[in-house]
């Protein structure tokens, strides 16, 4: 499929930006220019800030049976075009085919849940202490919403937000990411497509610190939804808080993975080895850190290591590509940064640790193995195809360890034993835990995390909450 120049949206009319000006967009397997996307400046924004404030007042009072309607239909025309636009995703982020296909699929489930769960957006009555009088908990939409997702999951980011949005009666404006921008792109158009009404949703792009100073501190925006760095988020939240808007932060992971003495080894390396080097570990829930009681670690690192070497790494179009290229050659300097770190203060290189030819950003996927704890590896979020494994002889151990970085995001454990899988249950300091199976981020659970990962859901009934605010009625009937 041709890969097509990017516009923005506002007020349901694709356009450029007013300026003209645009950016370019390249193919991390080819580093060659494929497109354009236009560029928003103030002009463009203070546009799509009044859409957005008209488009809140027509959508809140849009049934919620209705609003659920039009959004099944966007469902739908997500599921018919799912090949056109994996193709898109394909070559602007990188990720095989048939990631792509199954990234642009799942937001289908995605908006189809959030369409029935906003249905059952519910407020209550409450026994008054005056019988002639009447109390009420009702639930309001908060208001125009302003979104800002990541580059590594351009579809999955940006629709649960849209989706929790328009499910409870808000606007939402969408600064997608530069670097891969049809895919989101493609998202939006299908909701617009559906029947949303002008205004319900805008989609932007720029330069971020910009357009976030201005949108979050921008008076029409009463909501603010992140999913990136813990330190962008909290420059963000923090702006956020200086204009009282309500947050939600996704952010970094460093997800340790234990694999205590009793577990199944090929289970776990099918598990984590899959959701590890999927999306070439550029995953805010990959597992990262591999913590392996001493008894079974020599044949875990070598069995991932056989893992890591068996995949097939090209450009995600090509068929049989098993792991694509990193996004960009920012990624590129950090993995070789952080083999060389470790192996210089101790570690072993199982598998990988060097870029795979001279064009486009691949590196192979590796396995480190005794890495000490002071590498750089075991300490700030890799965000690439590599492992890291160290040893340990008891389960304490290996849960002080996981709760050792700022980090409380996501983490897995391997075990038999009802006992272990209770005692990781309780004391992991994590928003997502995945016991004896791969990442599995189905729209009904909550989906956040804890400590410097961030806080509030994105997941599950938890996720509509942060679109509502709750107003308290009493009512005294003469």
């Amino acid at each position: 499929m041709t890969y097509p120049n990017t516009q923005l949206l506002i007020d349901n009319q694709w356009c450029d930006a007013a300026n003209g000006r645009t950016m370019p967009v390249f193919n991390p397997a080819t580093g060659l220019e494929i497109g354009r996307l236009a560029h928003a400046g103030v002009a463009d924004l203070d546009r799509a800030l009044a859409a957005a404030q008209r488009g809140f007042e027509t959508w809140r009072n849009v049934p919620a049976a209705e609003r659920c309607a039009v959004m099944r239909k966007a469902a739908a025309l997500m599921r018919e075009r799912a090949t056109d636009i994996a193709a898109l995703l394909t070559q602007e982020q990188g990720k095989p085919l048939a990631e792509a296909r199954g990234e642009t699929l799942m937001s289908a489930d995605i908006i189809e849940w959030f369409a029935e769960e906003g249905r059952r957006v519910y407020g209550r009555i409450v026994p008054a202490r005056n019988l002639a009088g009447q109390q009420m908990v009702l639930k309001d939409p908060v208001g125009p919403v302003a979104a800002f997702t990541p580059w590594n999951f351009p579809i999955n980011q940006a629709v649960r937000k849209v989706s929790a949005a328009l499910a409870t009666g808000c606007s939402i404006i969408v600064k997608a990411p530069e670097e891969t921008p049809a895919a989101p792109a493609a998202l939006i158009r299908a909701f617009v497509d559906a029947g949303v009404p002008a205004g319900v949703i805008g989609l932007v792009f720029g330069a971020p610190a910009e357009i976030s100073s201005y949108l979050i501190a921008h008076p029409v925006i009463r909501k603010i939804t992140f999913t990136g760095s813990t330190p962008v988020g909290k420059q963000l939240a923090a702006l956020a808080g200086a204009h009282m808007k309500r947050v939600t932060m996704e952010l970094g992971g460093h997800a340790p993975v234990i694999v205590a003495e009793d577990a199944d080894i090929d289970v776990a390396i099918k598990a984590a080895g899959s959701a590890k080097f999927r999306n070439a570990g550029q995953v805010c829930i990959a597992p990262t850190r591999f913590l392996v009681h001493n008894s079974i670690k020599g044949d875990f690192a070598q069995a991932l290591a056989r893992h890591a070497e068996s995949l097939t790494v090209g450009d995600g179009l090509t068929k049989g590509t098993t792991m694509g290229p990193l996004a960009n050659d920012r990624r590129l300097a950090a993995m070789q940064q952080l083999t060389e770190d470790a192996v210089a203060k101790g570690a072993t290189v199982a598998a990988g640790g060097a870029r795979i030819g001279t064009t486009g950003n691949f590196f192979a996927p590796t396995v480190l193995t005794d890495v000490p704890l002071h590498a750089d590896v075991f300490n700030n979020e890799p965000f690439g195809p590599m492992a890291a494994i160290r040893g340990f002889d008891h389960l304490e151990e290996a849960i002080a360890e996981a709760n050792r970085l700022p980090f409380g995001l996501a983490g897995y454990a391997f075990t038999k034993s009802l006992k272990n899988a209770h005692l990781l249950s309780q004391r992991l300091e994590l928003g997502l835990l995945w016991i004896n199976q791969p990442a599995l981020a189905w729209p009904e659970m909550p989906f956040g995390g804890v400590k410097d990962s961030g806080y509030g859901s994105e997941g599950g009934p938890e996720a509509l909450e942060a679109y509502l605010t709750t107003k308290s009625v009493s009512i005294l009937c003469n």
